[in-house]
């Protein structure tokens, strides 16, 4: 079905329902420095009236556009160019005579305003926006209610590129990079699964079992049938699949994921895999919304976070999240910050589904200590300051502390303490009752590799009193050691650090909403 891919902004409640798109809601004279979100739609245009006003040769690429959909194309203008004049002596469009009048919109469905006059641009706009009419002015972003994006099509596939109207150089050339990339084979691909699509719901009902099938079928020899022009060939391949094809729900399996510190590029290629292959999705509460979003969008996601002092779920409830959904026949991914090995209790998770006989796989990811310190210009070893590095958690009761603080305190290595913030007090205690310098340098790395990391510098006696003078909160970890004071010098992301021996920014603090409550702990 022949579509025309629209981007649109957010919808009043009193848009139409008929319409399945949004109406901009703001002045749309009012330049903003950064443009509305849109919403991305494709519009079923089939013999639907559409208005073009203009008849010149920006109107023509929008009419030549418009009539694969199958609308019914109307163009408004006094004169026509003789391209479109050739389209109205065929019956291709119905041409109205004249300059532009508001009656003209009356039973459009869509609206395309393509003059070189502003004012009758303008005009168009404020009488399909008084109708609650899509339309697009071109080259005039803020008088449209949805623009028209940058497409690649492939067959019945269509990619829709937009920027909002805001670059459409940058839409158009990631268009053409993608047109180089993406082989015409895969069109002619699309054309064979949409001819069978009834016969492969028939025979392959459950869902899981047909998304084994079509990645089966992008892993075969079927597209490079089509590449080498043997259709023939490539269906006869497809009808074999699908009578062959392994229909039986099979057992669920659970994925634990590291998914790094926050920043989604630091996440791994497997790990973004099963990410999409995922029908559930167990969540800590520090894996990042950037993480997310790479996620199937119709994966079910459960966040099981924790924090400390506020266990949203308990260990043992997460453990019975992964059996029934992973018995369900379900895929499930156990998505952790950072590493599921490295403080996460990917441990004990994995005992459980062996116990339980369910299958698993580990994936592992960057660990937090590494991406914090690396973001902050912190060589957690460096050949004249450190020579061994140890992550420790400082997340434990007092009375049960069993650190080896005597060893932590000898010089010649960096600490990374996970889950440090709610406990610096008793970390700077028992260093320095074990005989580490006050001047050691620390470092804390709050939302490190995010784009809101600060870096908080201070010595191990100042350490407590400079946290709370910045106001620093989890997630954030804390680094002691003579490396920690580098940061100061070859800090590459974000902000500069601040506090002591941060240079010009020893006083500085970052101000914070007040009604924005602290959080316990560092993960």
């Amino acid at each position: 079905m022949p579509s025309l891919a629209l981007p649109t902004p957010v919808a009043p409640p009193t848009a139409p329902a008929d319409a399945a798109l949004c109406m901009a809601t703001g002045d749309a004279t009012d330049l903003q420095p950064e443009l509305n979100p849109l919403f991305p739609a494709f519009l079923d245009l089939r013999g639907r009236a559409v208005l073009v006003v203009g008849g010149g040769v920006v109107a023509l690429r929008k009419i030549t556009a418009l009539l694969p959909t199958g609308a019914r194309v109307r163009v408004g203008a006094p004169c026509l160019i003789p391209g479109i004049e050739a389209m109205s002596a065929t019956g291709a469009i119905e041409h109205l005579d004249g300059r532009f009048e508001p009656a003209w919109i009356d039973d459009a469905w869509l609206v395309v305003a393509a003059t070189d006059d502003p004012d009758v641009n303008r005009a168009v706009a404020e009488a399909a926006e008084a109708r609650r009419l899509w339309v697009n002015v071109v080259d005039d972003a803020p008088l449209c209610s949805f623009q028209v994006p940058a497409r690649v099509e492939r067959g019945p596939l269509q990619i829709a590129i937009s920027s909002g109207g805001g670059a459409p150089m940058l839409a158009r050339h990631l268009r053409e990079r993608l047109e180089t990339e993406i082989d015409e084979s895969v069109g002619a691909l699309g054309t064979l699964l949409v001819r069978h699509r009834r016969r492969i719901r028939a025979g392959i009902a459950d869902t899981g079992a047909r998304r084994r099938f079509f990645d089966d079928v992008m892993n075969s020899d079927i597209q490079t049938r089509l590449r080498r022009g043997d259709h023939d060939g490539a269906e006869r391949a497809l009808l074999t699949r699908i009578e062959q094809a392994d229909t039986a729900p099979r057992t669920g399996r659970v994925a634990l994921v590291g998914a790094g510190p926050g920043d989604a590029g630091l996440l791994t290629l497997r790990g973004l895999r099963l990410l999409n292959e995922a029908d559930v999705i167990l969540h800590d509460r520090l894996v990042s919304a950037e993480v997310l979003d790479l996620a199937r969008r119709d994966a079910e996601r459960i966040e099981v976070g924790k924090e400390a002092g506020h266990h949203h779920v308990p260990q043992d409830k997460i453990h019975a999240l992964m059996l029934e959904h992973a018995r369900a026949g379900r895929r499930v991914v156990r998505l952790k910050g950072g590493d599921a090995f490295v403080f996460g209790r990917g441990g004990e998770e994995i005992e459980f589904l062996r116990d339980h006989g369910i299958g698993y796989e580990v994936v592992p990811g960057i660990t937090a200590a590494l991406a914090c310190a690396a973001y902050a210009g912190i060589p957690l070893t460096h050949r004249d300051h450190a020579q061994s590095v140890r992550f420790v958690t400082a997340h434990s009761k007092a009375e049960n502390d069993e650190l080896d603080w005597a060893g932590f305190a000898r010089e010649g290595q960096t600490l990374a303490f996970y889950m440090g913030v709610a406990g610096l007090e008793r970390v700077r205690a028992r260093l320095l009752a074990h005989g580490r310098a006050g001047s050691t340098p620390c470092a804390l790395v709050e939302n490190g590799s995010r784009p809101e990391q600060r870096v908080v510098l201070a010595t191990l006696d100042t350490l407590p009193d400079t946290a709370r003078a910045h106001d620093v909160r989890s997630p954030a970890l804390l680094f002691v050691g003579e490396v920690a004071g580098l940061a100061a010098r070859l800090h590459w992301f974000g902000d500069a650090p601040i506090g002591a021996n941060a240079g010009t920014n020893d006083i500085a603090t970052t101000a914070r909403d007040p009604d924005e409550a602290p959080l316990a702990a560092a993960a």
